[in-house]
């Protein structure tokens, strides 16, 4: 990852924390305007051009920003990117963004895998404890595996908790192999 990425998502980072913004409503404008970007290769190829006109561009963005609904804060940022030939990273940024919006909101990322789909008290009671074991509030991702027979595995960053039947069955297998 290039320094510039870390320079323009901390200070746009700066600049929504002192606005006041939703921090999920930014992240799903971003997603929503990456999303549109990504989707179309002639519009990336017309922002991306160094040759046309800004205001050609910003007009265009200015659309895009209508349809899809962007704040002016976010859709500055994305002109601001676009004019210094930035665009084509602008995912890199907002990852970086998003660490720094998480760890400025106290909210750890957390991934859940359960054997089964689960019931929402469950997803509940999963999540409280994954916030416990955070020490923070959590964003949870959560995944099924039915290789895991029941229970649920928790990762919070490199920590695994596994309280799932088969991570319990293999420290049997481990503690009696060691008997």
């Amino acid at each position: 990852m290039a320094a510039f990425e870390l320079r323009y998502a901390r200070a746009f980072q700066q600049v929504a924390q002192a606005q006041g913004l939703d921090t999920d409503q930014v992240r799903q404008q971003l997603a929503d305007f990456s999303g549109t970007l990504h989707s179309s290769r002639e519009l990336r190829e017309f922002l991306s051009n160094p040759s046309l006109e800004p205001q050609d561009k910003l007009k265009v963005l200015d659309a895009i920003v209508g349809r899809i609904g962007i704040t002016k804060t976010v859709r500055n940022f994305i002109a601001v990117l676009m004019d210094h030939q930035r665009l084509e990273s602008l995912d890199d940024v907002v990852a970086e963004y998003q660490t720094m919006a998480d760890a400025a909101n106290n909210i750890a990322e957390a991934e859940i895998i359960s054997a089964k789909p689960l019931a929402d008290d469950e997803r509940n009671l999963l999540q409280g404890k994954a916030g416990e074991l955070a020490g923070s509030n959590v964003r949870v991702r959560w995944s099924q595996d039915a290789s895991l027979l029941g229970g649920a595995v928790i990762r919070l960053g490199s920590r695994v908790y596994d309280g799932s039947v088969r991570g319990q069955l293999e420290q049997m297998k481990q503690h009696l192999a060691g008997a």
